[in-house]
């Protein structure tokens, strides 16, 4: 999968933009791809981490009222379980491609799926996208520019270096050198049947 990075960082960038035209937690997502492709997937991870970004925000006003906070805390855990089903969804996307890749003799596995890979790189378009904000705010301090624009070139310089890692990560499983290998989500938490706080109810 040639540059699989390339097409990553243009929905990306795609998706934090048009979130941003309205730059509303509640407004209604409008997925200019076909459902099930991925490109589908790609542009929805983005919107779900461009809202939660948000979201992380608005929690962390001091002068929020308990009440609201909760609901959003409740909003930004579904946000998780929902990026994390479509995080495995990518993976599953990856898992077809390569289904008739048999491995080398000595093929290694990587530290991390290539989704989780991808996943980050999302939050990377997002981290760039709020720091270049920074970098123009009109009542900031120059020293606060100046640190935001450093900042901004090492992020920068991040989102070339994962994009080659995962392109090679990519490579490398197509030929052989590495194989992938994905475990579900064993989250504890949110499961009735595992936390004990919520089956203790029962008790």
């Amino acid at each position: 999968m040639k540059m699989f990075s390339t097409l990553c960082n243009k929905i990306f960038l795609q998706a934090t933009t048009d979130y941003h035209l309205k730059d509303d937690v509640d407004q209604e997502m409008n997925n200019p791809y076909e459902v099930k492709t991925i490109e589908f997937y790609l542009y929805l991870k983005n919107w779900i981490d461009a809202v939660q970004w948000h979201l992380e925000d608005i929690i962390r006003d001091p002068e929020i009222d308990p009440v609201e906070a909760l609901k959003i805390k409740r909003r930004i855990d579904k946000s998780n379980q929902d990026r994390t089903d479509l995080v495995e969804l990518i993976d599953s996307y990856f898992l077809d491609q390569y289904k008739e890749v048999k491995p080398l003799d000595g093929a290694v596995i990587n530290t991390e799926s290539p989704a989780w890979a991808v996943d980050r790189l999302s939050i990377l378009t997002l981290k760039i996208f709020h720091m270049k904000e920074e970098t123009e705010r009109a009542n900031s301090t120059p020293e606060h520019t100046a640190a935001c624009s450093k900042k901004l070139h090492i992020l920068l310089e991040q989102l070339r270096d994962l994009s080659s890692a995962i392109d090679q990560l990519l490579d490398d499983i197509q030929s052989g050198r590495r194989y992938m290998k994905i475990y579900k989500q064993m989250k504890m938490y949110n499961d009735p049947a595992l936390n004990p706080v919520l089956y203790g109810k029962d008790k």
